[in-house]
């Protein structure tokens, strides 16, 4: 592997650590701590980046009150003669959040940058500034590209257990020093609330840091707030947030579970039974909660291509907002499909304009895995081994346009399914035919029930290379099974390596791929 080594890359986030150190996990549960310099804004819930790009970045934060977002950058953690940039000014509208691009940044080097929040009547009143880094990505091939991924945070009760050691599983990844974090979805359950106590099957009891906003099912703007807040109580993630930018995506569970536009909810716990509207506000809380410039723009999308450098394209999939309502997914046509008609004409055009030589295609959702919802269908598969139906038939026509196009070095990445494996598509043990062979390789959870392994569909032939899951439902943190994986692009021979992972960095499986195959 030719990535650079960066030694001393945790001294850096000394003033980072330092600051959030001031936020204790058992007592500060629903606001921002206070810093030493008090009457003045502050930054408690830490920084994040993310959409890096070779020249930019997104840079985020949360005021605990009115404030300016101030951002400097520089080549060193002395910060001497800093690069400053004016950001937005924070306020309720937003949940006092906000981003500031940086623009003009080097390629493939480290930045490093602290966030001031000063307030709007007197700008020469700053709170502590808080402190993180990020790389830009690398214009040149041979430097390489490392990230990680996996999803699905605080899920079926299973939350912030400082006896645990919180969020430990973002110690692991950051020990890999990634270019990024691929998150592939259900980043909160906002249908999922935290009891204080859960009694667990040997005796023991997971005793989880709770918030009043994750006592109920979230349906208003405030509690589909505070479902992000509460993760960011967990000082590992938050240290891993100033250390790794992020690339997100959204799946059911920051609205609630297996959610469709127009579904008009039957549980008891919603008042609100709209899912339309329970949508709308969880989109806003997400776009205010992570760097993402695509969710704020006007008619903005989760749906996109983040571009890292000549060797890598990732393509971030929404199967939620343009799917069509669930059901046994059966029919012979389906125009709507899980993408939507726009979404998947932009994904064929962009692999088409791709020159990367790693087309990452980030899905929500497994393809070959059955995802049942009841006696309806959640994903994609529908259990017939038999010709694409239903949702099957948008996956065949992107599946067959790849093949006829002869893009070369797609790979198909997810979560979901609270388990890892890897299935490896074949058109010789598949009933649809018309593709390459390609890798399927499914990651998590992160803190979240870990399930049995899904049962696989033959119509695209997957052969499940690799599986490790729990033989039952919802095995806590406590009981392992919690997964993310490991993405190596080799600069010098291209080679992409993935390594599947347990929540303490354990390989439990490893796969290379050789770049310009057509198929693999």
């Amino acid at each position: 592997m030719s990535h650079r080594p960066l030694p001393g890359r945790r001294s850096v986030l000394r003033g980072s650590l330092a600051a959030s150190a001031a936020l204790s996990l058992p007592t500060a549960l629903g606001a921002a701590p206070a810093f030493a310099r008090s009457g003045r804004p502050t930054a408690g819930w830490g920084v994040q980046a993310g959409d890096v790009t070779c020249d930019s970045g997104l840079v985020w934060v949360r005021s605990d009150r009115p404030a300016r977002m101030i951002v400097e950058t520089s080549a060193t953690e002395s910060f001497r003669n800093p690069r400053r940039w004016h950001g937005p000014l924070l306020g309720p509208s937003s949940d006092f959040t906000g981003t500031t691009r940086l623009r003009g940044l080097p390629a493939g080097e480290q930045i490093h940058y602290r966030v001031l929040l000063a307030d709007p009547d007197d700008p020469r009143r700053t709170g502590e500034p808080v402190t993180g880094t990020f790389r830009t990505a690398s214009a040149k091939r041979r430097d390489g590209v490392r990230f990680v991924w996996s999803g699905d945070l605080a899920g079926q009760g299973w939350g912030i257990n400082p006896e645990f050691g919180g969020y430990r599983i973002y110690d692991a990844m950051g020990a890999l020093d990634p270019d990024f974090f691929l998150c592939s979805g259900d980043n909160i359950y906002a249908d999922g609330p935290i009891t204080e106590t859960v009694a667990l099957p040997d005796g023991r009891t997971w005793r989880n840091i709770t918030t009043e906003e994750k006592a109920k099912v979230a349906e208003t703007l405030a509690e589909f707030r505070g479902n992000f807040r509460y993760n960011l109580l967990d000082e590992n993630l938050r240290a891993f947030n100033a250390r790794v930018p992020s690339i997100v995506q959204w799946d059911d569970h920051e609205v609630t579970n297996n959610w469709y536009p127009g579904e008009i909810l039957t549980d008891a716990r919603y008042a609100e039974k709209r899912v339309d509207v329970l949508a709308a506000r969880a989109r806003q809380a997400f776009s205010e909660y992570f760097p993402i410039s695509t969710v704020r723009r006007p008619g903005g999308r989760v749906y996109r291509v983040q571009r890292h450098g000549p060797l890598l394209d990732v393509f971030v999939l929404d199967m939620r907002t343009y799917r069509n309502a669930n059901s046994p997914d059966d029919q012979p046509t389906d125009p709507q499909g899980i993408l939507g008609r726009e979404q998947l004409d932009w994904l064929k055009r962009e692999l088409s304009r791709s020159r990367a030589v790693w087309k990452v295609i980030a899905s929500d959702m497994p393809i070959g895995l059955v995802v049942p919802d009841g006696t309806n269908i959640e994903a994609v598969a529908q259990g017939d081994p038999g010709k694409p139906l239903g949702r099957e038939l948008q996956i065949a026509e992107l599946l067959r346009f790849v093949k006829h196009r002869r893009i070369t070095g797609t790979v198909w990445l997810t979560a979901d399914v609270h388990h890892t494996s890897a299935q490896h598509y074949l058109p010789s043990k598949a009933a649809f035919t018309d593709f390459e062979p390609f890798w399927e390789f499914v990651s998590g959870p992160l803190n979240a029930g870990a399930f049995p392994a899904n049962a696989l569909d033959g119509t695209f032939g997957p052969d499940r290379v690799f599986v490790k899951a729990p033989t039952t439902a919802n095995v806590s943190p406590a009981g392992g099974f919690q997964f993310f994986g490991e993405v190596d692009i080799d600069g010098h021979s291209g080679e992409l390596t993935v390594r599947l992972r347990e929540q303490d960095g354990t390989v439990l499986f490893t796969q290379t791929l050789q770049p310009g195959l057509v198929g693999q």
